[in-house]
Order: structure tokens, then C-alpha cells, then sequence
């Protein structure tokens, strides 16, 4: 570090001595030794601070932005506290991981923990012992350090857009007396969607080179499991729809699907076709955004993407173990592809995006409201748009860029000592098409390449070297590309 403010020192002042001799100097050669040691001061700015300068030059709000958001149904107090100490503190023993679709004892917790933290992946789950989970989750509020905060998807996003004064926020959900007392001023709650006692979700942090045991975490994340029957049920769901007639929303953002997982599969399709209904009534000027979470059952997935769910919805938010899921569970590009090895492959993940669209997005000869995708890793964003619909894509993938940074480090604004580039500098668009090269420019850190229509915006993230708090990353991050995205009207 003292080598490169050592060499920004010598290239000031050799550029302050030029000045003085600048009157015999011709001003050809001042001018090509100016622009020399400018270029050298811009190269000696580290790439994080480039990266962020030039992310703060294409943030620009959009010329028509929202004003009243509407969102919904999931909505619960997350108690977060560390993975680790909590397996400790109820007296479990490290060993080897497993993955469980559903939990039901605590040997599975610790098998389930276990098996994510050595992946580094983040994951949800469903605990289906209501006494053992009431327990756990008592032990888990009461021990020390351990914090509460606002949570679901739908009321993280919810809470983040409402940072914003020029917004109005609904929120829908199970909201019970401790997150009512969480929530941002500037949120509304309908008095339909109180109840008179919250859904807590446990939140098990780790952090990168945690061990527990034998396992050691590549990356930190975090392991959720919930017993939740509110959310579980979407019981607000339709409360929700018939709220927005008198709010009358510019944007819809729902969430929460995933939570029906822990339901029975008779009981979960049922639902999911009400939810249909429900969200087929949302008039269809007004986008819908939906945000995806951590699923396990592949039929489930299936059944939302081609029963009418993602026609009916403009907008989509996911993450790279979301997006791999979703391609298995549907037959699509790089299905055979069991689990990421690394930072997820660029054109794997452009290859499975530009499927989503081209198979179930809107075309002249599909009756289909999806042309918007954005997809999240730890390493990079990539915002992708059926052309002609979406607009000030490249504020909204840097400004959703920028809020990882952010909130993962708990800072106002990045602090580059405090963070790293941990993407590629290097890709090719696709893996299974004729691919473009590209290598990254800092100082340009927003890449923009097209594919039959289909527009992809591309940006690395910061990474945070001691993340602070790892919930609702993804939630902040999908609800900070939406306020700057701007919707053409059709």
C-alpha cells in the first residue's frame, strides 16, 4: 500500500514541476507528458477505488421512478446469531453433513448446517417439529449477541425501499407485534395482515475459514430454517391482492413461494393455484417482481414455472443456487450440472438466463408478461431484459452492485480497504452458443452484450473481507436494482 501512495506522491509533484516549466516547454510535448503522468495517478488508484468511481458516474436515477410499492407475503423477526455457537449450545457434536429436504429432529439441523457451511452455500429449510423448534428458537433469542431483526424476503424489501423518502411502502404478511415495532415508518400496514404473535426464523451465521469439526466454510453465509405457518400457508396472500385497490401501487414486488414447501404436496398445489388466481387479478399495468428463494423440491419449482406463475410475473430476482435449481427442475441448458465449483462460470449462467427468457419470457407469439431477470453470486450481478421493455439497466445493476458492498460491510458507502474483487477479469458469454471474450475494465465496470433480444448487463461486486451481517443481501440487492430501474410503457 505505501509503495503505490509513494508512487501517486512522486507522479504529483513531477506533474507540479512540468507546470512550472511550462513556459519552455512546447506544448506538444507538455500536454503528452501531462496526459503520461495523469494516465499513471489513474493507474495507481487500486481497482476497487476505480470500480466504485465509476459505479457513482452511472448511478443516475430514472426519469420516471416509483412512488407507492406494494409488497408482500412474507414477513417474520429473524434471530441471528452464530451457526456454530448455537449447534454448541444445545449440545451437539460436529460430524459429518447431510442434506435434508425437510428438518425433523435436531441431529438433521446439525447434518443440514453442516453440509451447507462446507459448501459455503447459502439454504433454507423447513423445521417440522413445532415444540423442538419453539425451543430452539427460545435458546436461540435468549443467548448472548444474538440480534433481531426485520425479516421474510417481502419485509426485507420492503424495509430497504422504504430508506427511500420519496417512497410509500405496503407491506403484507404476518406481522406480529415485534415486527410492527421493527418496521420503517415510512411502511403501511394493513390492519388485516397484524396478528397477534410474530414468526421467528433462525438465521445461522458463519464466517469464511469458520470450523466446526473436520468442515471449514470457503465463503461466509448462512443456514435458515423456520417452523412457520403463517408464511407457509401464504395465509395474506389474498389480503394482500385486495389491499392494493385502495394503496394503487406503480409496483408490485411479491415473494414467499418457497415457503410452501413445508406443506403438504396435495395441500401446496392447491395453494399454488389460488396464488395464481389471486395474482392474475393484479392489474396487468402494473409490473410484478418476483423474488425467488432457497427451494428443494423440484416438482414445486416446476409446477411455478409452467403453471402460469412466471408468465404472469415482469420481473425476476435469484441467486446462483435459485438459478441452478430452476434449470434441473425444468430440462434447461447445464441441467446436469450438480452444484457450482467456485465463482459460477459467466457463461454457464448468461446460457441458463437467456433460456429463462427464450423459453418463458415475453415474445410476439407468447402470452407472457417476464422480461427481467436479476441474477446474484457473491462475485458478480447480471441484469438481463427482454429489449424494449426496461430501461437505466446499467444505474440498476451498479447501484444493486454497490449495495452488497455496502450492507455487507455495514458501511454508508464502500470502503475499499474493506473489500476485494473476487470476479473474473476475464469470461466468454456463453458456453453454448459462438461466445464473445471479455475482459473487465475497471474504470468501465458495467459490460452490456446482446443475444437475439435480449440485452445482459454485467458487473462484479466488492466483496466484503469481514462481512458484518450476511441476511437480506440478496433482498437489498434485488430491491436497490428495482428503485433505479424504470419500466417503458407499453
Amino acid at each position: 500500500m505505501w509503495q503505490r501512495s509513494a508512487c501517486v506522491g512522486l507522479l504529483a509533484l513531477a506533474l507540479g514541476y512540468l507546470c512550472l516549466l511550462g513556459p519552455e516547454l512546447p506544448h506538444s510535448a507538455l500536454r503528452h507528458l501531462s496526459a503520461s503522468l495523469l494516465g499513471g495517478l489513474r493507474r495507481a488508484r487500486s481497482l476497487e477505488g476505480r470500480m466504485v468511481a465509476a459505479w457513482q458516474a452511472a448511478i443516475v436515477r430514472p426519469a420516471r421512478g416509483w412512488a407507492r410499492v406494494a409488497v408482500g407475503v412474507n414477513a417474520c423477526v429473524d434471530v441471528v446469531l452464530s451457526g456454530v455457537k448455537l449447534l454448541e449450545v444445545l449440545g451437539l457434536e460436529p460430524g459429518d453433513g447431510k442434506n435434508h429436504m425437510v428438518l425433523n429432529s435436531r441431529q438433521d439441523l446439525r447434518e443440514a448446517f453442516t453440509h451447507f457451511m462446507e459448501k459455503g452455500a447459502a439454504a433454507e429449510r423447513f423445521f417440522s417439529d413445532a415444540e423442538s423448534f419453539h425451543h430452539i428458537a427460545q435458546t436461540a433469542s435468549e443467548y448472548p449477541g444474538a440480534q433481531l431483526y426485520v425479516g421474510g424476503n417481502a419485509a426485507l424489501i420492503g424495509q430497504k425501499l422504504a430508506t427511500d423518502p420519496d417512497l410509500k411502502i405496503l407491506l403484507c404478511g404476518p406481522v406480529g407485534p415485534k415486527l410492527h415495532e421493527l418496521l420503517h415508518d415510512n411502511v403501511v400496514v394493513p390492519p388485516e395482515s397484524m396478528q397477534e404473535r410474530d414468526e421467528f426464523h433462525l438465521i445461522l451465521e458463519y464466517q469464511a475459514g469458520e470450523e466446526w469439526g473436520q468442515v471449514r466454510a470457503p465463503n461466509a453465509n448462512r443456514f435458515i430454517f423456520s417452523h412457520d405457518l403463517s408464511n407457509g400457508a401464504l395465509n395474506m396472500l389474498e389480503v394482500f391482492v385486495s389491499s392494493l385497490n385502495d394503496f394503487q401501487p406503480d409496483l408490485v414486488v411479491l415473494s414467499g413461494l418457497h415457503m410452501m414447501e413445508g406443506q403438504s404436496k396435495e395441500m401446496r398445489q392447491r395453494r399454488l393455484m389460488e396464488a395464481v388466481v389471486s395474482i392474475s387479478d393484479i392489474p396487468t399495468d402494473i409490473p410484478i417482481h418476483l423474488e425467488l428463494a432457497s427451494m428443494t423440491d423440484q416438482d414445486f419449482m416446476s409446477n411455478i414455472i409452467h403453471q402460469q406463475v412466471f408468465p404472469l410475473v415482469n420481473s425476476i430476482g435469484l441467486n446462483e443456487q435459485e438459478l441452478l435449481f430452476l434449470t434441473q427442475s425444468a430440462s434447461g441448458p447445464h441441467a446436469s450440472l450438480t452444484s457450482w465449483s467456485g465463482v459460477p462460470d459467466v457463461g454457464v449462467v448468461s446460457d441458463i438466463l437467456f433460456w429463462i427468457l427464450k423459453e418463458h419470457g415475453k415474445t410476439a407469439e407468447r402470452a407472457s408478461d417476464l422480461t427481467r431477470i436479476h441474477f446474484h453470486t457473491l462475485a458478480y450481478h447480471i441484469l438481463v431484459t427482454v429489449d424494449g421493455y426496461w430501461g437505466n439497466q446499467v444505474a440498476a445493476v451498479a447501484a444493486g452492485a454497490r449495495a452488497a458492498g455496502t450492507q455487507a460491510c455495514a458501511t454508508e458507502t464502500i470502503d475499499t480497504s474493506k473489500v476485494f474483487l473476487k470476479a473474473p477479469l476475464e469470461f466468454v458469454t456463453s458456453q453454448t452458443e459462438a461466445p464473445s471474450k471479455i475482459s473487465l475494465n475497471p474504470d468501465e465496470p458495467v459490460v452490456h452484450w446482446h443475444r437475439e433480444g435480449i440485452s445482459f448487463h454485467f458487473t462484479p461486486v466488492l466483496v466484503c473481507k469481514d462481512p458484518v451481517r450476511t441476511v437480506g443481501l440478496g433482498d437489498a440487492i434485488s430491491a436497490e436494482g428495482l428503485l433505479y430501474s424504470e419500466v417503458h410503457p407499453q
